[in-house]
């Protein structure tokens, strides 16, 4: 897989046939196990990108997922299945690696069950917990339990906050903070504007997030409003916000365009003038340097991860005053661009993440495989 590509190097099962799953003869495997792989989630994002950097440190990666793009599909390990897992068949899927990667299964009670079997099967091997979010961190998973721990265990975070909660619950943990390919694909801006049907001279506000409540839509819509853009809202609605959102849009007084389409999200950056990322709650907001990498202002709510990235130096506009932006946007400066993609080049670079993750290792004392 090439930095920020989300692809592995070679497709699912072209390894050698006497490896196993995703092996290579003689090269230490490890498996990525979630609920889902291989998505445009952030979870999948970074899950893919972990496995390019253990790849980097010389492991063969074994993808093992409940459904999505993955080595191995166990059906138990979905956050809707109505089973978990039985432990021999996961048992199988992990056979033979000498660390496993755990991608929020164990830290969203997203399938209670299934976290319970990974817990199990893991006991007392090399594992991380890479923890995108924590129970409390979501108001309908408040009085959950803190994630299972074992002293084979590491555990990572993607922020502070998490790392310092965790701390409450006796779990030590590192932060290891999302990176990103500090140079992404160019998109294709005229050819997606016009497919949108946005005029020469219209601007264009992209929100690329899925729908769901804690996400802004409704904010995201005024701002497209006081800037007289079209709206483009890039993911599908989940956690039954469905019918919401159908309100929100129906009731919209600016163009709006739901949905990728044909498009990538190098498209989505590149065809847009603003970008507006208006979350109550992200436990990282890949947005953040995305827009950064892409050079276009943000307009976003401090929402409480957000106050740790802003410490790196990053300049946004509010999301809820639109006259600011409206003002840049009238009189462009890119000094500010200048800045954002640099400070997202010096502290977020996905080629920085291999030597992270060793660190990590280091720490937890895995000098060998």
């Amino acid at each position: 897989m090439t930095p920020g590509s989300g692809r592995a190097s070679a497709e699912p099962g072209t390894g050698d046939p006497d490896a196993g799953p995703g092996g290579t003869r003689g090269a230490p495997v490890a498996a990525v196990v979630s609920f889902r792989l291989g998505g445009p989630d952030g979870v999948s994002v970074e899950a893919a990108k972990w496995g390019w950097a253990l790849g980097q440190l010389g492991f063969d990666v074994r993808t093992v997922a409940g459904e999505g793009k993955a080595d191995v599909v166990l059906p138990g390990l979905a956050i809707d299945a109505p089973e978990p897992p039985k432990p021999p068949d996961l048992e199988a899927a992990l056979d033979g690696a000498g660390l496993v990667v755990v991608e929020n299964l164990c830290s969203l009670p997203l399938n209670p069950a299934a976290a319970e079997v990974v817990a199990g099967v893991l006991a007392g091997r090399r594992a991380v917990l890479h923890h995108h979010d924590l129970p409390w961190q979501r108001a309908r998973f408040a009085g959950h339990p803190p994630p299972p721990a074992d002293p084979a265990w590491a555990h990572v975070t993607i922020n502070d906050r998490s790392r310092h909660e965790l701390a409450t619950h006796g779990i030590a943990a590192t932060t290891v903070r999302n990176t990103f390919d500090p140079d992404p694909p160019p998109g294709r801006r005229d050819e997606t504007r016009a497919r949108l049907g946005v005029r020469a001279g219209q601007r264009l506000l992209v929100q690329p997030t899925r729908a769901l409540a804690r996400k802004g839509v409704g904010d995201a819509l005024a701002l497209a409003d006081a800037l007289d853009a079209v709206y483009w809202l890039l993911g599908p609605a989940e956690d039954g916000y469905g019918p919401e959102l159908g309100r929100l849009l129906g009731a919209a007084t600016v163009p709006v365009v739901h949905g990728l389409g044909g498009a990538t999200m190098a498209d989505a950056y590149a065809a847009c003038d603003a970008v507006a990322f208006p979350s109550s709650w992200e436990g990282f907001g890949n947005p953040v340097i995305e827009s950064a990498l892409y050079r276009r202002p943000l307009a976003l709510h401090r929402y409480p991860v957000a106050t740790e990235l802003e410490a790196f130096g990053f300049r946004w506009f509010p999301a809820n005053d639109a006259a600011p932006l409206a003002a840049w946007l009238d009189d462009p400066d890119p000094a500010l661009l200048d800045h954002n993609q640099a400070v997202a080049r010096a502290d977020f670079d996905l080629h920085d993440l291999p030597q992270r993750l060793a660190a990590v290792f280091d720490r937890a004392g895995w000098a060998t495989w």
